[in-house]
Order: C-alpha cells, then sequence, then structure tokens
C-alpha cells in the first residue's frame, strides 16, 4: 500500500508528451535495446504514458522512425571533403561507416524497412558526384556507391549479431570450434591460421577493406 500523500506510477495526470520527448525515448529504447524491441506500447510505457496519446504526435512507427532518423542526419556535421575524387570519396565511404557503426539501430531500421533519410542523401550525392568525376558514367557511378554500400551494411550487420552472441554467454563461439578443429591434409590455410582466427576476426579493417574495394571499383573495367 503506498504511503500516505504518494500515489502510484501513473496515477493521476500524466506528463504532457511532446514530439521531442517521444524522439529521444525512441532514441534510448533503439540504442539500448535495438529496433525490434520498439513499438509504440514499449514507448508509451517508457515515457509512462498511454499508447493513444502518442497518436497525437506521429502516426506510425515508420513516421516516427523517419522522423528519428531525421534528426540524426541533421545533427551530423557535413565537412569540407578532398578535392581528389578517390581522395573524397574514401573519406565519405569512412565517415558513413564510422557514424553507422555509432548507431547500429540505423541499419537494423534499413535493413528491415522500406525507409530512408532524405537530410542523409548527400552521402550518397558525394559519393556518385566523386565517382563522376573520376570519369565513370553516372549509371556506373550509382553501381559503385551502391557496391560500397553493401559492404558497408554487411560488414555491420555482422557486427551487430557477432557482438548479441557474446554477450549472451561465455561458451565457446561455434565458428572459432570448427576452425580449431581442421586438419592440414584437408585445410593447410585455415590450419595455419587457426591459432590466431579469432583474434583477426575481430580486428576492425574498415578502413583498408573500403580503401581496397573504392580502388578496384575505380579501376576502369577491362576491354
Amino acid at each position: 500500500m503506498p504511503a500516505e500523500g504518494s500515489r502510484p506510477k501513473g496515477a493521476g495526470r500524466r506528463t504532457r508528451l511532446s514530439l521531442e520527448a517521444i524522439i529521444a525515448a525512441a532514441e534510448r529504447i533503439l540504442r539500448s535495446e535495438g529496433s525490434e524491441k520498439l513499438s509504440m506500447r514499449r514507448l508509451a510505457s517508457e515515457l509512462d504514458s498511454a499508447p493513444m496519446a502518442l497518436y497525437y504526435h506521429v502516426r506510425d512507427k515508420d513516421e516516427l522512425l523517419l522522423l528519428l532518423m531525421e534528426e540524426q542526419a541533421r545533427r551530423i556535421p557535413r565537412p569540407e571533403f578532398p578535392e581528389d575524387p578517390r581522395e573524397r570519396l574514401i573519406a565519405v565511404a569512412i565517415m558513413l561507416y564510422e557514424l553507422l557503426a555509432e548507431r547500429l539501430w540505423i541499419i537494423e531500421v534499413l535493413t528491415s524497412d522500406d525507409l530512408i533519410a532524405p537530410s542523409a542523401l548527400w552521402f550518397v550525392e558525394e559519393m556518385v558526384d566523386a565517382a563522376v568525376e573520376y570519369g565513370h558514367p553516372p549509371e556506373h557511378a550509382f553501381y559503385i556507391y551502391r557496391t560500397i554500400w553493401y559492404y558497408i551494411v554487411g560488414d555491420l550487420i555482422i557486427r551487430v549479431n557477432g557482438g548479441r552472441r557474446r554477450s549472451r554467454g561465455s561458451a565457446p563461439i561455434h565458428q572459432d570450434e570448427v576452425v580449431a578443429g581442421l586438419r592440414s591434409g584437408t585445410h593447410p590455410r585455415l590450419t595455419a591460421l587457426a591459432g590466431d582466427w579469432a583474434e583477426i576476426n575481430a580486428r576492425d579493417t574498415h578502413r583498408q577493406a573500403l580503401t581496397a574495394i573504392i580502388d578496384g571499383l575505380l579501376r576502369p573495367a577491362p576491354a
């Protein structure tokens, strides 16, 4: 029974909601729990509010996610990039990767819903423009951007899922066990790496990888 003068959580008039408070609470949930856990009911609970009260501010979860991604995109400073198109393409790709690595929930949203933040499209414009300036036609320049984007998304998804597996407990990782059990007669190269497999897999090599990928993509196709 509550003490005299106190009242149970949620009793009486609720705190007045604002769109800013809703977006901030949604971001907290996404960062700490992931996109799968975000629902209007979970968000209402975070705000100590009724779910229906949220719909005065946002139409549905998709609109909320779009607003949240737009808010994130507007916060990103747009620096001066190198004039050289190759260097510019590398710099933009690395910046995009590292910004998303700090906001992994955006990758989950982008790969599970057909959503895009218009304020973030300058990344695409910069990459396509750099490839065109390097000498590629616009359609191929877009292919170059798309290939870079697929690498970024794939690498970060693997990081997200790998981190979750490791956070669930101290049990050995299945992949590490499989590699450790290989024999030199059938897999000599992998066996030679087996002792360092986990450490090599854990290395962050996105800068080298993006540079190598971009250099390969910019190279003229053979006749």
